[in-house]
């Protein structure tokens, strides 16, 4: 028998510089996130086996056991009995700190996004209206309810408030074909934006909308924007907070 042979010690491809002081649980785990943040491993992807990572790697089943658990716990991928590991479907993730166009974001994750729009209209501003756009309660403003979907499932509920003085044409657009955000965007340049976000009941409109079940939370974003001297839009965006999140970055000059 060659002892040399017998003797080789398996070496694992997770070993390197980045390896170094980290803990064979914490290289599995990065080794699984590093595959699945390249798209390599994508959602709904049936990882290697624990036997198969075992293998590979020359760790010891307990370690790549718990690795994976843990991995699971934290929503980062399924664990199915008697079928495998497998690419949890990820959270949808929107940015508070740009005014991004949902068709590109929902495109950019490789999605089909398609918008319904439900209202289209001129109305005479309330009070609260009316305060949110800075006009005359009674003014006419423009008023549009969309709803947004990726690959047919419901990610927002758009209720948009429009000044006309902005954007005179706005009633005249096929919001099925463009975005609102689009179409304003064109219309003038950005000036100054507001946020507000909040974890709300929501009313059974909104449910009803967003296909969403009793007692599941509703993640609101209010936004408003000025443009040309003057408030252009207030609109309140709607999301199912099981399946979405907002994130935001920034960097800091000193």
């Amino acid at each position: 028998m060659n002892m040399n042979k017998r003797m080789r010690p398996r070496h694992s491809t997770l070993a390197g510089a980045d390896a170094v002081g980290l803990s064979l649980g914490q290289q599995v785990r990065n080794h699984v996130l590093r595959k699945i943040e390249s798209g390599e491993w994508p959602e709904g992807f049936q990882i290697p086996s624990e036997a198969q990572l075992v293998e590979q790697f020359g760790m010891s089943r307990m370690t790549v056991y718990i690795a994976l658990r843990d991995l699971a716990a934290e929503g980062v991928l399924v664990r199915k009995q008697g079928a495998g590991t497998f690419v949890a479907a990820r959270s949808r993730q929107s940015t508070f700190m740009e005014l991004r166009n949902i068709h590109a974001e929902i495109e950019a994750r490789g999605n089909h996004h398609t918008t319904e729009v439900h209202k289209l209209e001129a109305l005479n501003s309330d009070l609260a209206v009316a305060t949110e756009l800075n006009l005359t309660p009674g003014s006419t403003v423009f008023h549009s309810l969309l709803v947004h979907r990726e690959n047919g499932r419901p990610l927002q509920v758009e209720d948009r408030f429009v000044n006309p003085r902005f954007s005179p044409d706005y009633l005249d657009q096929d919001f099925s074909l463009v975005t609102p955000n689009e179409h304003l965007m064109a219309a003038g340049p950005l000036e100054e934006v507001e946020h507000i976000i909040q974890a709300i009941p929501g009313d059974e409109t909104a449910r009803a909308l967003l296909e969403m079940q009793p007692g599941d939370p509703i993640l609101l974003l209010r936004r408003r924007t000025w443009s040309r001297g003057m408030i252009a839009t207030s609109v309140r965006l709607l999301h199912p907070g099981s399946r979405f999140s907002l994130a935001g970055r920034m960097t800091i000059t000193r």
